[in-house]
């Protein structure tokens, strides 16, 4: 399967929140693999802790794929090349986690025929050897997205089941452009159909995820004046109103990342010893990792919603 993480804008935590998902879906036993299609910054080396990948590879990554300089883009096995403790070793029970680094210098580039036809191939390869496949893109309409969604209209792949996460903090701004980069012209819908998709089909595709939520009833509020709690329910009304009227709302939302100080400050993968042992990072921003690493790959989540 092969699952798109996309934002509008920057600054939402989707390659952060993604990486989790995947973290969480690889101690859950899955085969998966992590491709970094970020291209104008491509660093989910650092939320891995890979050392030789901060800010991209220099070894031939998915940007020198792409373009035919290599003839296969390096991979990196994270139980193995990880400088952080809790992934230096495969955990008994787990799958396979890989990341495709993106090119260290690299950037947006307008794509051609050939690079969507070397993606289609990419993930086609890919497909066969992992249980799920996560494609972190760049923010917004970028060429990123137009060759995923050209590439994935290709006769080559249209039996291969694609979902689409569309990440968005919690506020107005965030959730007008999630709006915008869904339905709006030149958006993920009206792109996909100019390359051959089906509207519906790809509609029912996608999925939204709200990220650095803000709970007024969470007990980590408790030392917030009454007026601001007041203050911030009516906003979260607000919000949730705004949504439903764009198409944002709880009927397409697949989860809710609670605003965690471990992803705000750290960006980093939250293990089991980060929650119970140092308690450095939330019990509930766990549980909504496990929850999406399942919801993912779920049928039945999909058609419920």
């Amino acid at each position: 399967m092969l699952i798109f993480a996309t934002s509008d804008k920057g600054g939402t935590g989707r390659s952060v929140t993604s990486s989790n998902i995947l973290y969480r879906s690889a101690l859950q036993g899955s085969d998966v693999c992590y491709l970094d299609f970020d291209f104008g910054s491509p660093t989910s080396g650092a939320i891995f802790n890979i050392p030789a990948a901060l800010h991209g590879t220099t070894q031939g990554g998915l940007h020198s794929y792409l373009h035919g300089i290599v003839a296969d883009p390096q991979r990196l096995e994270i139980w193995q090349e990880s400088d952080r403790s809790s992934l230096r070793s495969r955990p008994p029970g787990a799958g396979r986690l890989v990341l495709l680094p993106g090119d260290s210098g690299g950037g947006e580039f307008p794509i051609t025929k050939e690079m969507i036809d070397r993606c289609a191939r990419l993930f086609l390869h890919l497909e066969e050897e992992f249980d799920l496949l996560l494609v972190d893109l760049s923010a917004g309409r970028s060429y990123a997205t137009e060759m995923v969604l050209a590439a994935t209209a290709s006769e080559a792949l249209r039996n291969i089941r694609t979902r689409w996460l569309v990440f968005h903090r919690w506020t107005r701004q965030h959730v007008l452009a999630a709006a915008g980069l869904v339905y709006g012209e030149r958006g993920i819908l009206h792109t996909g159909v100019s390359h051959g998709h089906d509207r519906d089909e790809l509609a029912n595709a996608l999925r939204f995820v709200r990220t650095a939520v803000v709970n007024p009833d969470s007990p980590e509020l408790e030392g917030l004046r009454p007026a601001q709690v007041a203050w911030l329910r009516d906003v979260d009304r607000d919000l949730s109103e705004l949504a439903s009227s764009r198409k944002v709302g709880r009927t397409l939302l697949l989860g809710s990342i609670p605003l965690d100080p471990v992803l705000q400050w750290r960006e980093q993968l939250i293990s089991d010893n980060d929650v119970w042992s140092r308690r450095i990072a939330n019990r509930e921003t766990l549980e909504q990792f496990d929850s999406l690493a399942k919801k993912i790959v779920d049928d039945a989540a999909w058609e419920t919603l």
